[in-house]
């Protein structure tokens, strides 16, 4: 046994490889999804934005690569949400307390969500009346 190793009876069991891996990251993204439309409302939001401005990009006179730019700028925003919903819980696991770097990680995480609604517009502006 090499210094610093733990006992043979101590070690972690094995990581999933392989297919079990996929499905376990597969599962664990399907239950951040969930998280995030069940404690978040603007995810919830961006959501009915997504159910409503997804099929209009695929119903609109757009072509492939315009469709295709239309449903990314929402699914932008819906990411952004998420990662910024991450940091912000992050950060509030870590402390409640006040801090200017709790506050500088949130202010981040929220122009993040901003600058990709500010794509959003930009983008069906110029797909759709370009």
């Amino acid at each position: 046994m090499t210094h610093g190793s733990p006992p043979p009876g101590d070690l972690p069991p094995p990581r999933a490889t392989g297919l079990r891996r996929l499905i376990n990251a597969f599962r664990y993204s399907c239950a951040g999804l969930a998280a995030a439309f069940r404690h978040e409302a603007a995810f919830r939001q961006e959501c009915v934005l997504a159910v409503v401005l997804i099929p209009a990009a695929l119903l609109s006179a757009a072509d492939g690569v315009g469709k295709a730019l239309l449903v990314g700028s929402v699914l932008l925003v819906m990411i952004a949400e998420l990662i910024n919903s991450a940091i912000e819980a992050v950060v509030d696991r870590v402390s409640q307390a006040r801090h200017p770097l709790a506050k500088r990680a949130k202010d981040i995480g929220s122009a993040a969500v901003l600058l990709a609604l500010l794509h959003l517009v930009a983008v069906w502006a110029l797909v759709l009346l370009g």
